[in-house]
């Protein structure tokens, strides 16, 4: 079966480097990178060859070489850039085993066969190998994406495709057992940010390279009676006191190894020596406590 295009990939890039020529929004990209720097500082370990994959700028390939936990990194940029190799995070250009650590930032969100890139990702990795994401989350604008669902209704009569369907955090671990990691690990961070209007917050996404690129899009503009009205409704279900706005962005996180025989592995069924009750020290079949509800 083929993969759905979700995505018009090629334009994905070409909205990210007129971002970057125009002066990147990497609020979210600088809050990521000091996430992965915390993470990275709890493994107990130094990595000698690091992949970046496609993070927007090579703000988590600097962080990496700046710490000293790894002692190169090759960085894969989707869109042309100095020292760095072009290329696709949905078709890596690397030979299979070669990395000890692989991140990507903000990058895989966007991608339109994502277990088929963690899939490529794993196969990049030595054994034991460690890779540490984060991309965008299922509640991401959820407060733009109601208005302009509404306002659409409205003026219009109709929807089209207008804002990514962004992944949730209750499929990334399967997607990541799937993909082959051992020992996954996902979480997330919701980052409330507070606009002035719609409009401010809507230049904040062009200027990260989020605007719509669905491959279904409607390829006329936004009309301007229906901007104005998902501007009226976003204030109106959402403003607060002060006549901000505020849009919700949640960065999931995900992390797992490459199998290795040196890992944790679960006990096969029956192998137990102990029973739970006795090790949690309580009866068996005893009633549980009613909890406190102060």
């Amino acid at each position: 079966m083929s993969t759905p295009l979700v995505f018009d990939r090629p334009l994905v890039r070409r909205r990210l480097l007129r971002a970057l020529n125009q002066g990147y929004a990497d609020f979210l990209l600088v809050r990521a990178v000091e996430d992965l720097e915390d993470r990275l500082a709890t493994v107990l370990r130094d990595f000698s060859l690091a992949l970046d994959v496609g993070t927007p700028t090579p703000a988590a390939a600097q962080a990496l070489r700046r710490s000293g936990r790894a002692g190169v990194v090759v960085r894969l940029s989707p869109v042309p850039e100095p020292g760095s190799v072009l290329g696709d995070e949905e078709r890596l250009p690397f030979s299979g085993e070669r990395f000890d650590l692989a991140v990507s930032l903000l990058a895989l969100h966007s991608v339109n066969d994502l277990p088929g890139a963690l899939v490529q990702i794993r196969r990049a990795l030595k054994p034991d190998g460690l890779f540490v994401g984060a991309l965008l989350g299922g509640s991401t604008l959820v407060e733009l994406r109601q208005a302009l669902t509404q306002a659409e209704s409205e003026v219009e009569g109709g929807l089209s495709p207008r804002v990514a369907p962004f992944a949730d955090l209750r499929d990334i671990g399967g997607l990541l057992q799937r993909a082959g990691f051992a020992l996954p690990v996902t979480d997330s961070d919701l980052v409330r940010v507070r606009y002035a209007n719609a409009f401010a917050l809507m230049r904040d996404l062009r200027q990260m390279g989020l605007t719509n690129a669905l491959n279904d899009r409607r390829r006329t503009p936004l009309r301007r009676a229906t901007l104005m009205r998902a501007a009226e409704i976003y204030a109106e279900r959402f403003g607060e006191p002060d006549g901000r706005i505020p849009a919700t962005f949640e960065i999931v996180w995900l992390s797992g190894w490459t199998p290795h025989e040196s890992q944790q592995k679960p006990l096969r069924p029956g192998s137990a020596r102990m029973r739970l009750a006795d090790a949690l020290g309580v009866r068996e079949g005893a009633p549980k406590p009613e909890p406190d509800k102060g």
